[in-house]
């Protein structure tokens, strides 16, 4: 039973990383150099725990596809400000989303010790959401929750979306080569990166919903411990490949939970 438990400890840690790491994967598939999962990830968090606890219970378990969808909202626009900084004043993206990460970061911790924070003003969190919009457990007994099944489809989803659809063959095209995509006179090649950020930032943006409504159940400062930085190594060892993204994800699940069980273990 502690190993089955190990096991689903390592795949919820993964799930995250899975998430982020394919939003940085579609991203650098279509040319867009997208370090800012990180504060993509926070603003989903902040969005999807603002929504669920102003909506409470009343919704039942459909508040949770409210409050995904507000996560992928926001994600989305906060990697669109990059975009638009890209391509109105040719702002260089890796340059715009660090910035932003950082003033995700900030943005939280006043978030979490101002409008946001417990009426107690004990602890720098949020109030912990309802019990009845938490995401479903999927292994009684573990913590393995519904979130990681969210995150293998979408690994599914995207693996479909670039080999079967002409719009995944544009984001391929321009990623390969934005010029020979241009001169072709077929493919919007501003238009489709701005469309790959949106995309990538609300794929992040949901991992930070999950993290929330499947794990921590209240927002706070240090939410993430560096999800979507780690998600780069993902996607890059991944070779860019969605399902090979779903794997490289449960990889570093497992290291992450196996080093913290050596901390525990030995103390360290």
């Amino acid at each position: 039973m502690a190993e089955l438990a190990l096991i689903a400890d390592a795949l919820v840690r993964a799930t995250p990383l899975i998430l982020a790491g394919l939003a940085v994967a579609f991203a650098f598939r279509g040319g867009v150099f997208n370090i800012g999962a990180e504060g993509q990830l926070l603003m989903g968090a902040t969005a999807s725990t603002a929504v669920t606890l102003l909506l409470g219970a009343s919704l039942g378990r459909f508040t949770l596809v409210v409050a995904m969808l507000a996560a992928a909202v926001a994600g989305g626009v906060w990697a669109g400000i990059a975009a638009e900084l890209r391509r109105r004043f040719h702002v260089l993206e890796i340059i715009s989303t660090i910035m932003l990460n950082f003033i995700a970061i900030h943005l939280v911790s006043f978030l979490v010790r101002g409008p946001l924070e417990e009426p107690t003003r004990i602890y720098p969190q949020t109030l912990t959401i309802p019990a009845d919009t938490r995401l479903p457990v999927v292994l009684p007994g573990t913590r393995l929750h519904l979130g990681f099944v969210i995150a293998v489809a979408f690994g599914l989803l995207l693996t479909w979306f670039f080999r079967q659809t002409a719009v995944g063959f544009r984001v391929r095209a321009v990623g390969a080569s934005p010029g020979a995509a241009w001169s072709t006179g077929k493919v919007r090649v501003d238009a489709t990166m701005v469309m790959v950020f949106v995309v990538s930032g609300a794929l992040a943006g949901i991992a930070g919903g999950i993290e929330v409504t499947g794990v921590t159940f209240a927002l706070y400062e240090n939410l993430s411990p560096g999800y979507g930085y780690t998600a780069i190594a993902v996607a890059l060892i991944a070779g860019l490949n969605p399902l090979a993204v779903v794997a490289s994800g449960i990889f570093f699940g497992v290291l992450e939970t196996g080093a913290s069980a050596l901390q525990r273990q030995f103390a360290i």
